[in-house]
C-alpha cells in the first residue's frame, strides 16, 4: 500500500480534504471511515472538504485509518457494515464478511423456490442470505440456522433492522446449532442452501488479507475443506421433501468434489453455475423419493 504512514498531526484547523489526503489510505477507504466517523455522507464532505473537522471526529479517524493502514483490519469491520445485495448488513468479527459472489446463491435460492416453500439457510453468520431472501419472497418460510450465539445475536440484529415484519410474522426464524442439530427428525424443506467454510485447514491464504480477521471456524473445513460440505450433502436427502434442492457455495476448484458428494446422496441433476467472473461457485442437487 502506497503513501504516508504517519498519521496526521492534529491542529485546530485540521480540514477534511487534508485528513482525507495525508491519512495514507486510498481515497475511498479514507472518504468511508471519513464520512462513519463524522456522520456525513460523502456529497457533505465533497462540499465542505476545505472546513476544520471537529477534534474529536478527527482523532476517531486517525484512529481507524491507522487500524486500517497498519495492521489492514477489514473495512467492514472498522465501518461495522457492509451492502451485500443492496442492503447494509451490520458486520462484527463474529461473523463472516459478506462477499459479491454469495449474491449468486441469494439469486438462485430466489429463482428456484417455489411459492409458500420452506427454505433452510445453514450457517446463516450475519444472516445476509436468509435476510435478503426473506424481504425478496415474502411467501417463503425460512429458518436460519448458525452455531455460534454472536452470529445469531447479529443476524437477528440484521433482522430486526431489515425486516422486522417477517421475525413478526415468524416467517423467518432463527435456531442455534451446528449444521442439523437444530432441525427435528420430522421436519422436511422444499430448499436447503448454505455457504458453508470450505477452505483447507492449512491454507496460507488464511493468513492474508481480511482472512486473518475473520472468524476460523466460517472459513476453514478439515483438511481438504470438505467437511462441512460432507455433512450437509450427506443429511440433506432426509431433509428435502420430494423434488426439494439442495443448493451450496464452495471454492472454485470445488465443484468436482461437491458434484461427488451431491450423487452419493443420493441426490439427481446435479450442475454447477458458475459466478461473474466465470469460476464454479454454486452445485445444485435435486432430491427425488421416487429415484
Amino acid at each position: 500500500m502506497t503513501g504516508p504512514t504517519r498519521s496526521p498531526e492534529l491542529t485546530c484547523d485540521i480540514t477534511y480534504d487534508r485528513l482525507i489526503a495525508s491519512c495514507g489510505l486510498p481515497r475511498l477507504e479514507a472518504r468511508a471511515l471519513l464520512e462513519h466517523c463524522c456522520a456525513k455522507s460523502r456529497e457533505w464532505l465533497v462540499a465542505h472538504g476545505d472546513e476544520r473537522v471537529p477534534t474529536e471526529q478527527a482523532q476517531a479517524f486517525i484512529q481507524l485509518a491507522a487500524r486500517r493502514r497498519d495492521r489492514q483490519e477489514p473495512l467492514a469491520y472498522l465501518l461495522g457494515w457492509r451492502e451485500f445485495h443492496g442492503r447494509k448488513f451490520s458486520v462484527s468479527a463474529a461473523v463472516l464478511i459478506p462477499r459479491p459472489e454469495t449474491e449468486l446463491l441469494v439469486d438462485l435460492a430466489i429463482q428456484i423456490a417455489a411459492p409458500q416453500a420452506r427454505l433452510l439457510d445453514l450457517g446463516t453468520g450475519s444472516g445476509c442470505i436468509a435476510i435478503t431472501i426473506a424481504c425478496e419472497r415474502m411467501d417463503l418460510k425460512i429458518i436460519a440456522t448458525d452455531r455460534s450465539p454472536e452470529a445469531l445475536a447479529q443476524a437477528r440484529s440484521n433482522a430486526e433492522h431489515l425486516c422486522p415484519d417477517r421475525l413478526a410474522g415468524n416467517r423467518l426464524e432463527f435456531r442455534i446449532g451446528d449444521w442439523w442439530q437444530s432441525i427435528a427428525n420430522e421436519e422436511r424443506f422444499d430448499l436447503i442452501i448454505s455457504n458453508p467454510p470450505y477452505i483447507a485447514a492449512a491454507d496460507p491464504h488464511l493468513g492474508i488479507g481480511d482472512l486473518r480477521f475473520e472468524p476460523p471456524g466460517a472459513l476453514a473445513s478439515g483438511d481438504d475443506g470438505l467437511d462441512s460440505l460432507r455433512t450437509i450433502c450427506a443429511g440433506a436427502p432426509s431433509r428435502l421433501n420430494d423434488s426439494g434442492t439442495l443448493l451450496v457455495e464452495h471454492g472454485y476448484d470445488q465443484a468436482p468434489a461437491v458434484q461427488v458428494l451431491m450423487r452419493k446422496a443420493g441426490l439427481d441433476a446435479v450442475r454447477t453455475v458458475k459466478d461473474a467472473a466465470g469460476l464454479d461457485r454454486i452445485t445444485i442437487g435435486t432430491w427425488r423419493q421416487s429415484a
